[in-house]
């Protein structure tokens, strides 16, 4: 029949299966080949147990079934209804929590995105291998050509309602009640917004084959998604409370504020485009925040002065940045184990070249241009040296600080696998210049002045050279060791992605320094002498600066790549932080020029995620 018109399906003295209530829920969320949730089922906040009617004395037991809500949890994350069924063993003609056999939930789907109506219809089934006494089959499949009909073609689930096997003959009674089924168009209107389908139930307590208005128990939805076509609100005032689901056209020369929805649900989204030139800015409610992760501008630091100025050589931070280390060229080595709050002087005298540490930060390295190299395993409190005497330019660790490894000028490389106790010569003496590590000490990069890149996938008991002759500065490395970085003084920075076998540059010629990243290898920061620092959160494949310009001359990452230590020389240790998300409340917003457009999706917990944006400026404003 079709799905456009009432459809009425009655039922005497049968077995309610688990499969009536599958094609509704299939259809409301998407299952059985149904696509991703293209409708949403709801029902009434109050439903009541199907209405008692007269006695039957047929020994016949009718089947009876109720809807309640069903409230936000396990059963149904977006909330919906559940649906009860059995038989009236009593006959009293109402369902006690006592005979239901079967219950069912049908869950509210957020909004698809292409906008097609959820269709469902009932057809008899002839007894045979679905059903063995016959019953009813219901289809159901999303409306592809729009014409309100579910045609075969577009079936994409199907389940049985079976009558059951027939019991043995009882004593002559009146005739007993059918459950009716009816389905009928919702308009578009405050239970369905698109429109949908409405679905009722009760019992034929006249027995005319017809479900009557005074009949209907209970009453459910299945609503239509939103249309694949946005509807856009041109905005010339200069603010606007936004509705859920609308796209909005910033058309002012002085600017447009767009206040998020107040009380989004989860999947609702808003759409903002720049048209005219003042650009806008999407303000917040209290209790909510957009996050910027992946957006251009949304990832940039907030800078603080901590320490007292030196002449910084070499930075090393935890992998929390709780506890960092610091060391100068003209003697001092410093540490901090509260995030750079304060500092103290461990250390004098010495030429410092380079510091490493360990994850926790209580293992350090420190290395002397002409001296010995340093080691701690108290986060700095006390410190032992190897008695060496090279020119050590640079150190790295592993995350455990078993495993470490120093470079020297125009010296070798050497590795320890003992947390520093004793070590080994690797490598032919070149003019080595910087290391870095993996985590756990088996990818090590290591550049030098003039020569090439050379890599080691095995503890630093064999080296590759990778890449062509350059003046490399700084290296580093992700956790896993597939990503590292290394910076060219007067040249660009290279990437690699395949643990240093293959380097491509990626980024204009700069004086580059020291260069740092998270675990990852996704959020990377580098500085430059004479100029800013520069951050990418796409692993190195767009800069731009995130500080002011000076003589930077080293960098140290946090694991999450939020918290960021750098140094200029002659200058303060500056603490980076970098921002994830809008502030909180009120005071947050994020903000556009013309041209620009952004989409965002609530996820809930108060929280807007961009899922879609056109940029035509340089960057977003985060604030």
């Amino acid at each position: 029949m079709p799905s456009s018109r009432l459809a009425y399906s009655f039922a005497r003295n049968v077995r309610l299966t688990a499969g009536l209530i599958s094609a509704l829920a299939l259809a409301a969320c998407g299952g059985g080949g149904g696509g991703a949730g293209n409708a949403a089922f709801f029902v009434p906040p109050a439903q009541q147990p199907a209405t008692p009617a007269p006695a039957d004395t047929s020994g016949k037991s009718t089947v009876l079934m109720r809807v309640k809500p069903e409230a936000i949890g396990v059963n149904c994350t977006l909330g919906g209804a559940r649906v009860e069924a059995g038989l009236d063993a009593d006959a009293n003609h109402v369902l006690a929590d006592s005979e239901v056999t079967s219950t069912q939930y049908i869950c509210n789907a957020t909004a698809g995105v292409d906008g097609l109506s959820t269709l469902v219809r009932m057809r008899a089934e002839p007894a045979g291998s679905n059903c063995a006494q016959g019953g009813s089959q219901v289809l159901a499949g999303k409306d592809l050509n729009r014409n309100d009909v579910l045609e075969d073609s577009e079936v994409t689930s199907s389940a049985y309602v079976c009558g059951g096997a027939p019991g043995a003959t009882g004593a002559a009674g009146s005739s007993g009640r059918d459950s009716l089924l009816a389905f009928a168009a919702e308009a578009p209107g405050g239970t369905c917004t698109y429109g949908g389908q409405r679905v009722q139930s009760g019992l034929d307590l006249n027995a005319n084959g017809v479900l009557d208005a005074a009949e209907v128990t209970a009453t459910a939805y299945v609503c239509a998604a939103a249309p694949a076509d946005t509807r856009w609100v041109s905005v010339t005032a200069s603010s606007v409370q936004t509705e859920s689901n609308t796209g909005y056209q910033a058309n002012s020369g002085t600017g447009v504020t767009l206040t998020l929805p107040p009380t989004p649900t989860v999947g609702d989204w808003i759409k903002v485009v720049g048209v005219g030139s003042g650009g806008w800015t999407i303000a917040q409610n209290a209790g909510q925040r957009i996050d910027t992760r992946g957006l251009p501008g949304g990832t940039d630091f907030d800078w603080r002065s901590v320490a007292p100025a030196g002449s910084w050589v070499g930075l090393a931070s935890s992998a929390d940045a709780t506890h960092l280390a610091a060391v100068s060229s003209i003697g001092e080595l410093y540490t901090s184990i509260d995030s750079g709050a304060s500092w103290v002087l461990r250390l004098t005298g010495q030429t410092w070249s380079g510091v490493a540490s360990s994850s926790d930060g209580l293992v350090l390295l420190a290395a002397v241009n002409g001296g010995a190299l340093f080691r701690s395993t108290d986060g700095g409190d006390t410190w032992t040296n190897d008695g060496s005497s090279r020119a050590w330019t640079a150190v790295a660790s592993s995350a455990d600080g078993s495993r470490l490894v120093a470079t020297a000028y125009l010296g070798q490389i050497w590795t320890s696998a003992d947390g520093g106790s004793s070590w080994t010569a690797r490598e032919s003496s070149r003019a080595w210049r910087s290391v870095a590590s993996s985590a756990d000490g088996r990818v090590l990069v290591a550049g030098t002045n003039g020569g090439q890149l050379y890599v080691s996938t095995d503890y630093g008991v064999s080296w590759t050279a990778r890449a062509n002759g350059q003046f490399w500065w700084s290296v580093a490395a992700s956790a896993d060791g597939s990503i590292l970085y290394a910076t060219v003084d007067t040249g660009a920075v290279w990437v690699s992605t395949d643990s240093g076998t293959t380097w491509g540059a990626q980024s204009v010629n700069r004086d580059w320094r020291g260069i740092a990243t998270s675990a990852d290898g996704r959020y990377v920061v580098a500085v430059t002498s004479g100029g800013s620092l520069y951050e990418s959160s796409d692993r190195g494949q767009t800069w731009h600066a995130t500080s002011d310009g000076g003589a930077w001359t080293a960098v140290a990452s946090s694991a999450d790549g939020v918290k960021v230590t750098a140094a200029k020389s002659g200058s303060t240790i500056q603490i980076g932080t970098r921002r994830t998300s809008t502030t909180l409340g009120i005071a947050g917003s994020i903000s556009g020029g013309q041209q620009d457009s952004l989409e965002l999706q609530y996820v809930g917990g108060g929280v807007f995620m961009p899922v879609g944006y056109v940029l035509a400026n340089l960057a977003f404003v985060v604030r």
